[in-house]
């Protein structure tokens, strides 16, 4: 029998009121779980274009520093063949220069681009070691004007490398952290190489002799 007073359904009432609450719950737990759903899809897709854009000024921090690096190919034969009009006995130098520069032109990524690199600056090395025995190529305007050239092409290569370099370690960095590495597994993202000259390889080739 239903508990009434003065024909007020006491208990009907007190089952609506629980009904309404449970309502509100539910409502209020479902909106929780919306909202948290929509923060990890904002996450992820906030991360994921971040990784994009890194991994796109990567590619265009590598392309600058390898235009810089065709420039420099570029002066090669032209330094060669200068020298060569001064020292022609020294062909088995001048032949390994270029085809230390051949070999970094033809290189398939950058790791092999990086080891070809060292190559040919060890070769650059013994071509300006060449001119200390020659004064008179030493001295000529065409000779000089390629220094210049090569000065100014070394001096982008190294500065483009540290900003190749910057970007490289901050994508391997976040690449690493979580949650960001969850991210990363997903779109199967790996550390990138940097692409460094050993400071003795850079310190041993002198373009500069004033």
């Amino acid at each position: 029998m239903p508990l009434s007073t003065n024909g007020f359904d006491i208990r009907g009432h007190f089952k609506k009121k629980v009904l309404i609450l449970n309502n509100k719950g539910d409502i209020m737990f479902l909106a929780i779980g919306v909202g948290g759903i929509i923060i990890i899809v904002l996450y992820f897709v906030a991360t994921y274009n971040g990784f994009v854009n890194l991994q796109n000024k990567a590619e265009e921090a590598f392309a600058t520093m390898d235009a810089y690096l065709k420039n420099r190919w570029d002066l090669i034969p032209n330094l060669v063949e200068t020298v060569k009009g001064y020292a022609s006995h020294e062909r088995e130098t001048l032949e390994s220069v270029i085809q230390a520069r051949n070999m970094s032109m033809n290189s398939s990524n950058p790791e092999e681009l990086k080891q070809n690199e060292k190559n040919l600056m060890a070769g650059l090395k013994s071509i300006f070691a060449l001119s200390e025995r020659y004064p008179d190529l030493k001295a000529n305007q065409n000779f000089l004007s390629l220094q210049t050239q090569l000065e100014k092409v070394e001096k982008d290569i190294l500065n483009s490398r540290k900003y190749y370099n910057a970007v490289v370690r901050q994508f391997n960095t976040k690449i690493k952290l979580f949650p960001h590495s969850i991210i990363a597994g997903i779109m199967s993202l790996e550390k990138k190489a940097y692409f460094d000259i050993d400071e003795t390889e850079r310190q041993n080739v002198k373009v500069s002799f004033k």
